[in-house]
């Protein structure tokens, strides 16, 4: 592993896809409002983390990784408050493309006694317009030869269509590495990639089995694999692990180790991260799927968006032995 974090920084991989404000306001439930029958939250605390694609980004970055990242911010405060966060993590904002017209996604938790109380959400999902793509191809063409990887982070919130997907094989796809963090009703846009994440949830709705026992899951693995013409199939379980899926039927369960889990947010974002950044340092796909495990254990420990780092996955596997 010592000799592997070595090569990470020199692993340059490109996040494409959907970028959030993780807003989470803390605090305590001690009455139930005379308005009407809810809670009321006694504000403790506030805090702003990096979401979605760019939570993936910092994840690469925590593992001292070369993060790169594309996508859409509006042009509002959140969006400069984003833009600062993600370079204080040492995450390159080149491509990351500032519009009037489109704001900031914000996702907004209240947390009360380590539960999550109610989510709000401030998005427009409307697709990309023509210009704002032809902008984040033109960035990904200049970036190849820095990275060996693209992560597409898919949140179904406009940025990644169909026609993204098939230019981005087009420029990069027999240059490097493309996974995808999938989301249910984007499954038909991902033929050709490389690695696809899918969640049971995900990858039964993606293969059109419904996974209930070993023999489900297999069935849906292969599935995927052959209706997306995809070489590499990685099926997160929840607490019961991973299930790796390669090529000449080679299928292998990578059971949790999770100690306990708070909270899952995040956890996807963690995995591919995890994994794309270890494939692209040289590891197997069975190996990187392995240390993927161990970082999702990590992440799922905490409460809130959260990222793994080396001293996490050194303590994780130390820990497995």
């Amino acid at each position: 592993m010592k000799n592997l974090f070595k090569k990470f920084g020199d692993t340059g991989i490109l996040v494409i896809g959907d970028i959030i404000a993780d807003q989470y306001i803390w605090g305590r439930v001690n009455r139930i409002s005379p308005e009407a029958p809810v809670p009321v939250v006694e504000v403790t605390n506030e805090s702003l983390l990096l979401g979605g694609a760019a939570n993936v980004a910092n994840n690469i970055a925590s593992l001292g990784g070369q993060a790169f990242i594309a996508g859409v911010i509006g042009r509002d405060d959140m969006g400069k408050t984003l833009m600062e966060k993600m370079r204080e993590k040492n995450i390159n904002t080149d491509g990351v493309i500032a519009r009037d017209t489109r704001p900031t996604i914000v996702k907004t938790r209240v947390i009360a006694h380590s539960q999550q109380v109610v989510r709000f959400d401030k998005e427009i999902k409307s697709d990309i317009s023509r210009a704002t793509l032809s902008s984040l191809l033109i960035y990904v063409e200049k970036c190849l030869p820095k990275i060996k990887a693209i992560i597409i982070s898919d949140y179904c919130k406009g940025l990644i269509t169909r026609d993204l997907i098939k230019k981005l094989l087009r420029i990069a796809g027999s240059k490097v590495l493309i996974a995808v963090d999938p989301k249910i009703g984007h499954f038909n846009y991902y033929k050709g990639v490389h690695l696809i994440t899918p969640n049971l949830n995900e990858a039964s709705v993606g293969s059109g089995i419904n996974i209930t026992d070993e023999k489900s899951l297999v069935m849906a693995g292969k599935t995927l694999m052959k209706k997306l013409d995809c070489g590499t199939v990685l099926i997160t379980r929840g607490d019961e692990g991973m299930t790796l899926f390669e090529k000449n039927n080679r299928i292998t369960h990578i059971p949790t180790f999770a100690r306990e889990v708070y909270d899952v947010t995040g956890a996807g974002d963690t995995v591919i991260a995890a994994f794309a950044l270890c494939h692209s340092a040289g590891m197997s796909s069975k190996d990187a799927a392995i240390v993927a495990n161990h970082a999702a254990g990590a992440v799922v420990g905490e409460i809130g968006t959260a990222v793994v780092t080396r001293n996490d996955l050194m303590t994780s596997i130390k820990r497995s032995r």
